[in-house]
């Protein structure tokens, strides 16, 4: 299977400039011959939205004018997607989707929302209630969103249910400067944590963290594809938007 980790910079708040950006990666994955593409966190919203949260979300189904173009797009190539999910009840989770073959094959709401520090998310949204793992034409995936990757219940649960292939969208901040080695600690931090996931649960661990700034926050990118061994397959460049392409096989 080959993969695409689409590392971008999303406009905060402006849901129609992400989708276009988010299109545009899709086809230039497409065309490298990925068959999955993942995005981000909230790829679709950008992240310190607070009382945007409510105007940005969307609803993962056809006749939203966001997801309608993604799921339109995944007949081509499956896609997993960041976002606002809004319920039929109104209520509000930093949600993640896999999309294939024109449908939503699953959806995973966030459990861990960090309040602390720089972060504020549970003032404003729902908590996901677990994790699951889930059949695609490519295998047996989970999703986990940044926070949640930290936990090591879900990320057990996850192959404890039979994943295969770990998805992390992050959006975790460059923290930490160490100049004698010009490097940072949140990224180190991030290194340590996949591969540890990749080779203590012999699974595939892909995790794409997004770029830019937000509220003079800094976003250190630094993508990655971990293997079964705990090998690293593929990083993504920091602090730039990047397409990064790695092939996994499922037979390692």
């Amino acid at each position: 299977m080959r993969v695409a980790l689409a590392q971008m910079g999303p406009r905060l708040g402006d849901v129609p400039a992400n989708l276009a950006r988010h299109l545009d990666l899709i086809a230039r994955a497409r065309e490298r011959g990925a068959q999955l593409v993942c995005f981000p966190e909230l790829s679709l919203t950008g992240y310190y939205l607070r009382d945007l949260t409510t105007t940005v979300a969307v609803r993962p189904e056809v006749s939203d004018s966001a997801f309608g173009p993604l799921l339109a797009a995944s007949h081509d190539i499956d896609i997993v997607v960041g976002f606002v999910e809004e319920t039929a009840r109104f209520v509000y989770y930093n949600s993640a989707a896999y999309l294939s073959g024109g449908r939503v094959v699953h959806t995973h709401r966030k459990v861990y929302l960090p309040t602390y520090g720089m972060f504020d998310e549970q003032r404003f949204l729902a908590t996901g209630s677990g994790v699951r793992a889930f059949d695609t034409p490519h295998g047996r995936f989970a999703l986990l969103i940044c926070e949640d990757l930290w936990h090591l219940s879900l990320p057990y649960l996850a192959w404890l249910d039979g994943a295969d292939y770990l998805v992390g969208l992050v959006a975790s901040p460059g923290r930490g400067v160490d100049a004698g080695r010009a490097r940072l600690a949140s990224a180190d931090a991030w290194d340590v944590l996949g591969r540890s996931l990749g080779q203590f649960l012999t699974l595939y661990v892909v995790l794409v963290n997004r770029v830019g700034y937000e509220d003079g926050v800094g976003f250190f990118g630094g993508s990655m594809a971990i293997g079964p061994s705990g090998e690293k397959l593929v990083r993504a460049a920091d602090l730039t938007e990047d397409l990064a392409i790695v092939d996994l096989d499922a037979a390692h």
